[in-house]
C-alpha cells in the first residue's frame, strides 16, 4: 500500500500520517525527518542537502526525489510508505510518478486532508509547545491543567514564532497558490479521496481508515 497524504498547514498530516503508517505496517515519509536522517547519517545524498541548507537555500525536487527513492527501495519499506506532505506541487508531483514508474511502482491511495482557512488558523494559532521537553498543548482542545505549565515535565509553554496569525495566513496563501492545484492533478485519478479533515482527531482517524480502504 501506497499513500499519499496531503492538505494545507496544521490540517493533521503528520499526526495522522504516523497513526495511518503503523496501522498498515508502512513506512512514515515526512520530508523534514527524511531530510534530517540523511543528513545526520552523512549519506551522499544527504551531504549534498546539508550544502543547500547551510547555504539558506531550498533543497531541490530533484535530491528530495532521490531520498524518497532510497527509502522506498530499502528493506524496510517492503510493505509499502505513506508520504506526508511531498509532493508539494505539480512539477514534484510528475517527477515522483516518473521515478516510481522506473521501480515498478505505483500510488494506491492520494487522500487530501480539507479544511477551512478559519479551522485551521484556530488550530495552528492556539498551539503551546513545551520548551523543554516539546510535547505540545492547545488553548482550545488540550489546554494544559496550569496556564503556561507542561502537565509531564512543568517547563515553561511557548507559541513558536511560525504559529501567528500574520505567518500563518502567509503559509495558506503559499499553499494555496502552489500546493492547492494538486486538487486539479490528482482529482479525476482512481487513486484519489478527499477527507473533511474539519472534525476531532479520531473522528478524522475513521474517515481515512475508510478512504484508505474504500
Amino acid at each position: 500500500m501506497n499513500i499519499i497524504l496531503f492538505g494545507p498547514p496544521g490540517v493533521g498530516k503528520g499526526t495522522q500520517g504516523v497513526k495511518l503508517a503503523s496501522k498498515f505496517g508502512i513506512i512514515h515519509l515526512a520530508m523534514g525527518d527524511l531530510l534530517r536522517a540523511a543528513v545526520s547519517e552523512k549519506t551522499e545524498l544527504g551531504l549534498k542537502a546539508k550544502a543547500f541548507m547551510d547555504a539558506g537555500k531550498l533543497v531541490t525536487d530533484d535530491l528530495v526525489i532521490g531520498l524518497i527513492e532510497e527509502r522506498i527501495v530499502s528493506a524496510d519499506a517492503n510493505q509499502g510508505f505513506l508520504l506526508d506532505g511531498f509532493p508539494r506541487n505539480v512539477a514534484q508531483a510528475t517527477a515522483l510518478n516518473e521515478m516510481l514508474d522506473r521501480h515498478g511502482l505505483k500510488i494506491d491511495r492520494v487522500i487530501f486532508m480539507d479544511a477551512s482557512n478559519e479551522a485551521l488558523l484556530e488550530r495552528l494559532t492556539g498551539r503551546l509547545i513545551c520548551s523543554a521537553c516539546g510535547f505540545s498543548f492547545h488553548r482550545h482542545y488540550s489546554p494544559p491543567k496550569i496556564e503556561g505549565q507542561c502537565d509531564k515535565c512543568a517547563g515553561s509553554l511557548y507559541q513558536r514564532a511560525d504559529d501567528t496569525e500574520e505567518v500563518i495566513s502567509h503559509r495558506l496563501e503559499v499553499y494555496a497558490e502552489q500546493t492547492a492545484p494538486l486538487l486539479d492533478f490528482y482529482g479525476q485519478d482512481e487513486a484519489f479521496r478527499k477527507v473533511n479533515a474539519k472534525s476531532g482527531m479520531d473522528e478524522v482517524y475513521s474517515s481515512l481508515l475508510e478512504a484508505v480502504k474504500g
